[in-house]
């Protein structure tokens, strides 16, 4: 078991999601000052968004993580006016945020071809600089990867998301029966008779403890947040990770994954979210059904049974709630069924939302417009002093 594990971490373990890198605009050129001429700027760093780039490409292809664009030109009697220096390029994968050393947000990245200027070129030397050229911006930035995708699976380690995935879509992630299997974030693709596809992304197991950075932790948790939806996997039969901690029960585990979700974000709870119940196969699996499906329609008759830190603020009202078997295949149909119909539904209804506030930001314009508007027949009385 512990050999099975070193072998897949050392197969997953060069995954990034993460690269600080040294960035520096370039410098200014040299102005002419008996002639008036101005040097040229110096070019810009830009970070670039493609769709088949990855961070460890990046890191790879660029051992030295430094990037530094081009000096101006200088002026001279043939070229009064330099010519800008070369821009330099970051590639880097779309779902990129980018910060500096201080933590604050430069912009992010969410689809292909998005630019972001992260280091800008120093002036020409110019009258306003008494001709001499100006240095370009040193900035050193961290690059943050957050998976994006329709729907996020979120589950305790052994939960069956990995043969879930694999059910589901085209993806082919590593199934074992130890927990952990999933050590880097797994995408795939349900692909409908129509064509339509919808993403889904199977990230690394949380456990209790996991908002503190516990077992994978944050490496986890940042991902779900730039999925649309999410989708619950629970064991039926509950989890336990290790003989040294507590069985949890179906209820419990979901329980205590909306707490995590909470610690971690508040935001995370208000996305739509399914529940599919996992491992139908086994034996009483139905009866055990029942009573789970009792709780979560009457959580608040159950809730004495944790301790008072381990209740969420609120409970996650799932849309759909399909029992599933992901060795025998039982449900699966169902599943992807109801996750095409959550997305479109709440695609529906964030167009709604849109449309709506268009209007009202149109009305609202229309009527300040109206009643700032002098009226042609108005008639400006002359001022009667008594």
């Amino acid at each position: 078991m512990v050999r099975c594990s070193c072998v897949l971490l050392r197969k997953y373990g060069n995954f990034i999601d993460n690269l600080r890198l040294f960035t520096r605009g370039g410098s200014g050129g040299m102005g002419y000052p008996r002639l008036g001429g101005e040097g040229g700027k110096g070019g810009d760093v830009w970070v670039v968004a493609h769709n088949k780039m990855t961070l460890k490409q990046l890191k790879d292809k660029y051992p030295q993580k430094r990037f530094v664009a081009g000096e101006g030109a200088n002026s001279r009697v043939s070229a009064l006016k330099g010519s800008k220096g070369k821009d330099c390029e970051i590639p880097v994968p779309v779902g990129i945020s980018v910060t500096d050393e201080n933590g604050k947000i430069i912009g992010e990245l969410n689809k292909e071809k998005d630019r972001l200027l992260v280091a800008e070129g120093g002036l020409g030397g110019k009258l306003l600089t008494n001709f001499l050229p100006l240095k370009g911006q040193k900035r050193v930035i961290h690059l943050d990867l957050k998976l994006m995708a329709d729907i996020g699976l979120v589950g305790f380690p052994n939960a069956g998301k990995s043969s879930l995935l694999s059910q589901i879509s085209h993806a082919k992630p590593a199934i074992a029966d130890y927990a952990f299997t999933t050590l880097k974030p797994e995408l795939g693709k349900i692909m409908y008779n129509d064509f339509k596809q919808i993403s889904v992304a199977d990230l690394p197991g949380l456990i209790e403890g996991a908002h503190m950075n516990k077992g994978m932790g944050h490496k986890f948790l940042k991902h779900i947040e730039r999925t649309r939806q999410l989708l619950f996997v629970v064991d039926i039969s509950g989890f336990q990770l290790s003989s040294q901690t507590q069985y949890r029960t179906a209820f419990e585990t979901i329980i205590l994954l909306t707490k995590e979700l909470e610690l971690y974000k508040e935001e995370l709870q208000t996305k739509p979210a399914l529940l599919a119940v996992n491992k139908m196969d086994l034996p009483d699996a139905q009866d055990k059904f029942c009573v789970l499906m009792n709780q979560l329609q009457n959580p608040k008759d159950f809730l004495h049974l944790f301790e008072k830190n381990m209740i969420p603020e609120r409970t996650i009202e799932f849309q759909h709630i399909i029992p599933i078997s992901a060795i025998t295949r039982e449900g699966i149909d169902e599943l992807k069924n109801c996750i095409r119909k959550s997305l479109d539904e709440h695609a529906n209804w964030e167009n709604d939302a849109y449309h709506k506030k268009q209007l009202l930001n149109l009305q609202i314009s229309n009527t300040v417009s109206y009643s700032e508007t002098p009226s042609k027949n108005t008639v400006t009385s002359p001022r009667m002093d008594n």
